[in-house]
């Protein structure tokens, strides 16, 4: 058995330019890997399995999707008993779901030695959900059409982090449909502006230019997201958002120790950083020889 680790994400800034005619949407962001995991235990089996923290796991997980997708590229049937310990948060907008997928993609084509290339991977990734591509690709980086399109953005930085989520998350679809609806503020978004503050670690600026089409969407489901937003700030967050269609919050600190006496003041809050890089164990395909 070999247990690797599925890294979550955060989205500094989401914007929707358009929608296709088959639905998806048109997305421009600027996305980054962050500390915080699910582990993913992986071994051989004759059949093909799935826990999620002690339970068997349903067949729309995303787990057992991509094993299913890699079975049918490869024209092949294999098995794997697999176990998930979940800590990043359902429903959040930290993409927890399409981070366990991604690890899956990886950790199955090594297991099964399928040899598929990383190029191979994305494609598989692009048609499970618009966020896989970017966790099997990880860092800071500018993403986007549906999430098949990734500019890597060079010398990431770590900065710390606090995330709350209220009220137990968010439906990704009911947020979305409800943007669909119209009559929504529209966003102004330069991620190339944005990524550059980032970079330089200048919250400041990082706040003023990170906006999300989505939060006024959210807002209006749970306006607790709103509350949470000026409560960081009021504890010392330099730039304070809502990532991907929510209900995570985030709060971007200059250093650790205020990031930490602001979790400490927030019941549930979760403090972590953001990576410069996906640390390399996610990147491989496991050692399983």
């Amino acid at each position: 058995m070999q247990t690797l680790s599925a890294y979550a994400k955060i989205n500094w800034a989401l914007n929707i330019t358009g929608r296709r005619e088959d639905g998806y949407h048109l997305l421009d962001m600027l996305m980054q890997t962050i500390d915080l995991r699910d582990d993913l235990a992986v071994e051989p089996a004759d059949g093909l399995s799935l826990t999620v923290n002690g339970a068997p796991a349903g067949e729309e997980n995303l787990i057992l999707r991509a094993a299913n997708a890699l079975n049918r590229y490869a024209g092949s049937a294999n098995g794997a008993r697999l176990s998930l310990t979940k800590r990043i948060p359902a429903q959040a907008g930290l993409g927890g779901g399409s981070a366990d997928c991604a690890l899956a993609l990886r950790a199955l084509n090594g297991l099964w030695s399928l040899g598929l290339s990383n190029e191979e991977l994305l494609r598989l990734g692009e048609r499970l959900g618009a966020d896989v591509p970017f966790c099997l690709t990880g860092g800071l980086a500018r993403v986007s059409g549906i999430g098949e399109h990734i500019a890597a953005v060079a010398n990431a930085p770590e900065i710390p982090l606090v995330l709350v989520t209220p009220g137990g998350g968010l439906s990704t679809a009911e947020v979305f449909s409800l943007w669909d609806g119209g009559g929504w503020p529209t966003v102004e978004l330069d991620t190339r502006a944005l990524a550059a503050a980032v970079v330089r670690r200048d919250l400041a600026e990082v706040d003023r230019l990170c906006a999300n089409a989505l939060t006024a969407p959210a807002l209006s489901l749970m306006p607790e997201i709103g509350e949470l937003l000026e409560r960081l700030r009021a504890l010392g967050a330099g730039a304070a958002f809502m990532t991907g269609s929510g209900s995570t919050v985030v709060g971007a600190f200059a250093d650790i120790a205020a990031a930490r006496a602001a979790a400490e003041r927030l019941p549930g809050a979760i403090l972590t950083k953001t990576l410069a890089e996906l640390p390399r164990q996610a990147l491989s395909n496991g050692n399983f020889a």
